[in-house]
């Protein structure tokens, strides 16, 4: 099994892509009903890490022209979880994330691009004070009865966060792969 289907195989099923387009709005995003999983190498590219983070909240704000969407989504850094405790140990100290200093993981969907295998949300993420450009890659919506449920997936590089230290505990990309549950206000 390669990482990114490990990484599938333990998020939600996947949802069917559709052409629904959820109504004007705010949703907010369900921590409880989203996940947020990666997947990523470690011992230089010889073996898997798979974990997730865990996301504090979020809305997305549905415009009438839904290129003009956004998205507002906060990850608790400190909820980085890998299976291994000396691993997430480290992972949230000063040495990467530094949870204590930088609590918080930012996303920030600033525009929606749609495309004939989904959409692309445009935005920028914020980890450990860094700010760097973002593209979420929408592969399923599922609109009904005021719920959207959407799965995403990017690729993080975490050199250009700074998070350079440590190289052989980490990979340097890490694909997140996202399910999202969020309810019209």
């Amino acid at each position: 099994m390669t990482t990114t289907e490990e990484a599938r195989s333990t998020t939600s099923p996947t949802l069917s892509p559709t052409n629904a387009e959820p109504a004007p709005g705010v949703y907010r995003i369900d921590p409880e009903a989203t996940e947020i999983r990666f997947a990523t190498r470690h011992v230089f590219g010889l073996l898997p890490v798979t974990g997730s983070f865990a996301l504090d909240h979020g809305e997305l704000r549905i415009a009438e022209s839904v290129a003009d969407s956004t998205i507002d989504a906060v990850v608790r850094a400190g909820s980085f979880a890998s299976g291994i405790a000396a691993r997430d140990h480290k992972v949230r100290s000063d040495v990467y994330l530094d949870a204590a200093a930088h609590p918080e993981i930012v996303y920030r969907g600033l525009r929606v691009e749609p495309s004939s295998d989904g959409a692309r949300v445009h935005g920028t993420l914020t980890v450990r004070g860094v700010t760097r450009p973002a593209v979420l890659t929408l592969t399923s919506l599922l609109v009904e009865n005021g719920v959207l449920r959407a799965q995403a997936e990017t690729t993080v590089d975490r050199y250009a966060f700074g998070l350079t230290r440590e190289k052989g505990m980490t990979g340097r990309h890490f694909r997140l792969f996202l399910t999202v549950t969020a309810t019209a206000d």
